[in-house]
């Protein structure tokens, strides 16, 4: 066993969230190349609350005091977006290395400052892009590349994403407002697009429609309504660098129709890509069903991903990309390798968002420059 690399974490609530859902199992499953540590939050007394529940060593009284702390090797941040900047900041110049769940920055501008930096201190940054260690998406990756569709004609997505519907909890109604960074595009469209190109290459040239069409929302926990500002109808049409198109289709809340579906069309034949879990639709999450059709066949049957592409987490719906992330930032650390997506892949990521956003303000199809500055 080599170095266990020590974590600590920015913003993990005793009650709720993605951290305690996803980031503590994923962590925890990963024993051998990571040691939890301690806590960080917004006060000492939550800090103290979340260490107690989960049975962490320390509680740190302030970010400030983790990202200094010499038993600290690897720092995860996983509070709101707007936040996401004054700690990925504080950690690189404190020397740590830091996984930052995605969206990387409120924007492109911050994406950009923070890969600067990361480069600067030649540090590693990694960012939270889980939907690419799919299992599935991995396998995807390998059967489109290995030629199994032949070349690939065109390609379909269609996604939903619950928060943009008409209820949304009260931790996550910062969401209903756009200018935070956290929209149905950048959220559910950024793990998606993360997704796309991982398996059929980068998009160079997009069009684009974004929508609001729900102007209040229901807030779960009080009952009270409050103003959505953010679009919850996303439309794409794009071309892929390979030049082949594609059409994306993103709806707010949970359609009683199709809530996920992903089709790669090719010369020799189909893939169609669901959702195992209808609770969690999105591919950053849901294990997935892949069905594939041949040339000169009738239909679909699904194939069997070999058990090479999952690591024991297969029923940890919640964690098992984020481990698999986890896993690839450890090599990474040990061999100075590049296998998890780092800051500049966030930056790469931000700039296509950004221009789906631009072709949407503009009315006018956009390139996409693989070298934003």
């Amino acid at each position: 066993m080599g170095k266990r690399f020590r974590v600590g974490i920015v913003g993990l609530s005793a009650k709720r969230g993605w951290a305690a859902a996803a980031h503590l199992p994923a962590l925890r499953a990963l024993s051998d190349d990571f040691d939890l540590i301690g806590v960080a939050n917004s006060s000492p007394a939550s800090a103290e609350s979340a260490a107690a529940a989960f049975g962490l060593p320390r509680a740190f009284r302030s970010v400030a005091e983790l990202v200094a702390s010499p038993d600290i090797d690897v720092v995860v941040v996983t509070v709101k977006v707007p936040h996401h900047r004054e700690v990925v900041i504080a950690t690189l110049k404190a020397g740590k290395s830091v996984y930052c769940e995605w969206p990387l920055g409120n924007g492109l501008a911050e994406s950009i400052e923070l890969a600067r930096l990361s480069k600067e201190k030649q540090i590693l940054g990694v960012i939270g892009t889980q939907s690419i260690a799919s299992p599935e998406v991995q396998f995807l990756h390998k059967i489109v590349a290995d030629g199994y569709v032949g070349e690939v004609l065109s390609s379909t997505y269609i996604g939903a994403g619950t928060t943009w519907g008409d209820e949304v909890s009260r931790g996550d109604a910062y969401a209903m407002d756009s200018t935070n960074g956290v929209t149905l595009l950048s959220i559910i469209g950024g793990h998606a697009i993360s997704a796309v190109q991982s398996v059929l290459g980068p998009l160079h040239e997009v069009g684009a429609v974004l929508c609001q069409r729900r102007r209040t929302v229901r807030v779960i926990e009080t009952g009270e309504t409050i103003p959505m500002k953010a679009p919850d109808q996303v439309l794409v049409n794009a071309l892929l660098q390979s030049g082949a198109p594609l059409s994306m289709q993103l709806r707010g809340g949970l359609p009683r129709g199709t809530r996920f579906l992903w089709e790669i069309h090719g010369t020799a034949g189909d893939l169609r890509i669901t959702a195992k879990s209808e609770r969690v639709p999105v591919i950053n999450i849901s294990p997935l069903r892949v069905e594939a059709g041949r040339k000169g066949e009738e239909g679909f049957s699904e194939l069997e991903i070999p058990s090479s592409y999952y690591f024991g987490l297969e029923d940890a719906i919640t964690a098992r990309n984020v481990a698999g992330l986890y896993r690839r930032m450890a090599q990474d650390l040990r061999y100075g390798t590049h296998t998890a997506p780092d800051f500049d892949d966030a930056v790469l990521l931000h700039n296509t968002v950004h221009a789906i956003e631009h072709s949407s303000n503009t009315g006018k199809r956009v390139s996409i420059d693989p070298q934003p500055k």
